[in-house]
């Protein structure tokens, strides 16, 4: 979570903080550096102050750089565990609440609260939800402007925060959708996508928009930097060979088996590689698991290969350039960066299309050569009744974790419905536990390519086209420059701050509840449900 306090000092200075649960690298820290000088612009003529405030501090590399991003402007910290994720700050509901409180007092003075602002990213995401309630309530008591980022969702297979917000005292969703969707006069809500933003307007004329992502064409890669880039590629691969790049931290719905799998069967002599480590305390069991795996099996795989090295490291945009294609297998996104970072780099991009997104990319201008649905898997590659089982336990707790009121509507995925009839079926890599992938994985690659190509149409001809010219490079769109530029974002986030403000309402908690339960509602249906998703280890 993060947000930004615009606060205007005297008649000239516009004091700007920007407050993110931790300053790891990611999508949210990417829209902090890339967004910042814009919205400085938006909201008012320099001289500027900004402070970067979180759980924890942002690395020196990181902070020189942005630095140099918002150029003279003056930069401070601020750092404290309360504005972090509370399963890292191990501060109880009475603790934290008043560490939280005492940040904002510091961060948000109320004697100059009346040219305040705030920017506010992630707070759907619930990771820390008495910082999203008393962040809320501190700016409509004080009466400071506030857009609300929403970037994730808590609901949006993190089922763990139902109960994490359960111990910090939320009883119902009626509780929760009110922390989130709070809709007073000072609040604004923008989503990163055009699916949510349609679920956001019903909020009202003015306290709602979208905003998608700020995307920057990358700067011209020198060649030397290029091949730096590729030197250090080959020296921490041991081996000069064609990398496949996933540009991500390690999440589970990254789905990066399929990944794997997809590399290993197009092109098998190269490296599938991402770029961070897992993101968080959740992730590790399987990012472990996943490590293992791959060193005993000797696949040309890494995971993380730029977490924790020390000392001077490629650029995202260089190793993009290094390597032979991209690769963005994820079950869900919110916007998709890395689609549109392939397109800036000129590389070919494997892909699924997902339903959130893709709209949003056609309307950007953009096109996919190389996108599939899904990938379709030969039951017999894996133990199809063991799977069956297994997933049926995995549902049943995972229904339990729900909210009461959810639990009876919730359907089960399509392969408990299906009985007998799944044997003479595929069934699809993304819709697989952990454990099934790594038995699809475990197969001879020759025999999972036979027995999977027939089931997946476009196999066969990427093959060809990558082992003898290469896949096609993804090409930017001149559409893009209307909606993704810093000029756009600009103007964009000037519109949501300072269009019209409508009092408080006596229908606030119905608005926000119904708001919700839109989202809950899409989310929710089978075609939604993925097992990778139902628990840190499947």
């Amino acid at each position: 979570m993060g947000f930004v306090v615009c606060q205007r000092q005297g008649l000239n200075t516009v004091h700007l903080i920007v407050v993110h649960y931790h300053y790891r690298p990611g999508g949210v820290r990417r829209v902090i550096e890339l967004g910042t000088p814009h919205v400085l612009r938006a909201i008012g003529d320099g001289p500027h102050r900004v402070t970067l405030a979180g759980g924890e501090a942002p690395d020196a590399e990181w902070l020189a750089g942005f630095q140099r991003a918002i150029g003279r402007e003056r930069l401070t910290t601020f750092c404290d565990a309360a504005l972090g994720y509370t399963e890292e700050s191990r501060l109880s509901g009475s603790a934290l609440m008043t560490r939280v409180e005492a940040c904002l007092e510091s961060l948000i003075e109320a004697s100059r609260a009346a040219d305040t602002v705030v920017w506010a990213h992630n707070l759907g995401l619930g990771r820390n939800i008495r910082l999203t309630a008393a962040l809320m309530g501190r700016c409509e008591a004080l009466g400071v402007r506030m857009v609300a980022h929403h970037h994730d969702w808590w609901f949006d297979h993190r089922w763990g925060r139902w109960a994490e917000m359960k111990r910090l005292g939320v009883r119902t969703l009626a509780g929760a959708a009110q922390m989130v969707f709070g809709a007073g006069g000072w609040v604004r809500h923008a989503a990163i996508n055009q699916a949510d933003a349609r679920i956001l307007r019903r909020l009202g004329r003015g306290q709602s928009g979208w905003m998608p992502n700020l995307v920057e064409r990358s700067p011209a890669v020198s060649e030397s930097e290029l091949c730096e880039a590729r030197e250090w590629l080959t020296g921490r691969l041991g081996d000069a060979a064609p990398v496949w790049l996933l540009p991500c931290r390690y999440l589970r719905r990254k789905n990066v088996g399929e990944a794997l799998l997809v590399t290993r069967w197009l092109r098998p002599e190269a490296w599938m590689v991402t770029t961070g480590g897992p993101s968080s305390v959740d992730e590790q069991p399987s990012y472990r698991r996943w490590q293992e795996n791959g060193r005993r099996r000797g696949w040309r795989f890494r995971l993380g290969i730029l977490a924790g090295v020390q000392g001077r490291v490629p650029t995202v945009a260089a190793l993009a350039k290094a390597s032979e294609a991209m690769l963005l297998t994820s079950v869900q996104e919110g916007f998709g960066l890395p689609y549109l970072e392939a397109a800036a780099a000129g590389r070919p991009l494997v892909c699924r299309r997902l339903r959130m997104v893709e709209p949003d990319l056609r309307r950007f201008g953009f096109r996919f050569p190389h996108a599939y649905r899904e990938v379709w898997i030969d039951p017999s590659l894996f133990d199809l009744g063991a799977e069956r089982a297994r997933q049926a336990v995995l549902f049943r707790e995972w229904r339990a974790r729900l909210p009461t009121a959810l639990q009876r509507g919730v359907e089960p995925p399509e392969l408990l419905t299906a009985g007998g009839g799944w044997k003479d079926r595929p069934v699809a890599m993304s819709r697989l536990t952990m454990t099934a992938q790594l038995e699809v994985l475990k197969q001879p690659l020759e025999r999972s390519w036979e027995l999977s190509c027939g089931w997946n149409s476009w196999l066969l001809e990427w093959r060809q086209r990558s082992v003898q010219n290469g896949l096609a490079g993804m090409i930017w769109s001149e559409n893009a420059e209307e909606w993704l530029t810093g000029k756009a974002y600009e103007v964009r986030f000037r519109q949501l701050l300072y269009g019209g403000r409508r009092p408080i309402g006596q229908h606030e908690v119905e608005e926000s509840l119904k708001i919700q339960q839109a989202f809950l509602e899409s989310r929710m249906a089978p075609e939604h449900q993925y097992p990778l998703l139902w628990s840190p280890e499947t």
